[in-house]
């Protein structure tokens, strides 16, 4: 989750002004709010999410602690790739978490031939990422996801109407696992190059290459 710090100041003369932090996870903002509040100086502490909402430091904390053994700091990269041809897709999504303190990726494609066009692999890639969240216990957290469709990106953070009907039927459908799981959804476009392990995984599913694991990200 990221998080800004607002703090108020009082110089020791009596001087007072309020002071807001650039948005940083919730982890550091703790460490940093602590650290603020031993100068003595500082009054009426807050933390603002990106919803707006105010936490205090005992909420904050209270949540950091609740969600130390579950996945969390999550961030999705999906793509679906699509054959006119031969009307066969190919869905990828790689899953970057935390869990006990350490950090964790999780790949995963799949093929399909019931998809109609591009935009349809596209969204049909995104809602396998939020299966493989469902598997993984991932529940009332937000989660960044990330990908280079323009439409899928757009239409489900509402910027653009779902016009199709085949298209407006996973926009429903992802909209409802996301409320069941208790997802927060936050979505980024991408060119495709900053999305090639999405792709790369949507490639192999077309030509036939399996892939499905969980790898233990080591710190350098």
């Amino acid at each position: 989750m990221e998080i800004r710090i607002k703090w108020g100041y009082k110089t020791p003369k009596g001087t007072e002004t309020v002071f807001h932090s650039e948005e940083m996870p919730a982890a550091k903002a703790l460490l940093l709010a602590e650290d603020l509040e031993r100068t003595g100086r500082v009054k009426n502490l807050a933390f603002i999410d990106r919803y707006d909402s105010n936490w205090s430091l005992k909420e904050l904390k209270k949540y950091l602690k609740g969600i130390e053994t579950e996945p969390h700091n999550i961030t999705v990269y999906f793509d679906g790739g699509f054959n006119p041809g031969t009307n066969a897709s190919g869905l990828g999504c790689a899953i970057y978490y935390e869990q006990s303190g350490k950090s964790y990726r999780l790949r995963r494609n799949a093929a399909a031939a019931e998809h109609l066009s591009n935009n349809e692999a596209e969204y049909a890639a995104l809602y396998l990422s939020l299966q493989e969240l469902e598997l993984l216990n991932v529940h009332d957290m937000p989660v960044l996801f990330v990908g280079d469709s323009k439409v899928v990106i757009n239409q489900m953070d509402g910027d653009w109407p779902v016009i199709e009907v085949n298209l407006a039927k996973w926009a429903d459908r992802i909209d409802g696992k996301m409320k069941k799981l208790g997802i927060q959804p936050e979505y980024e476009l991408v060119p495709r190059k900053n999305n090639a392990e999405a792709d790369q995984l949507a490639t192999q599913a077309l030509n036939g290459i399996h892939i499905t694991g969980t790898i233990e990200m080591l710190k350098e």
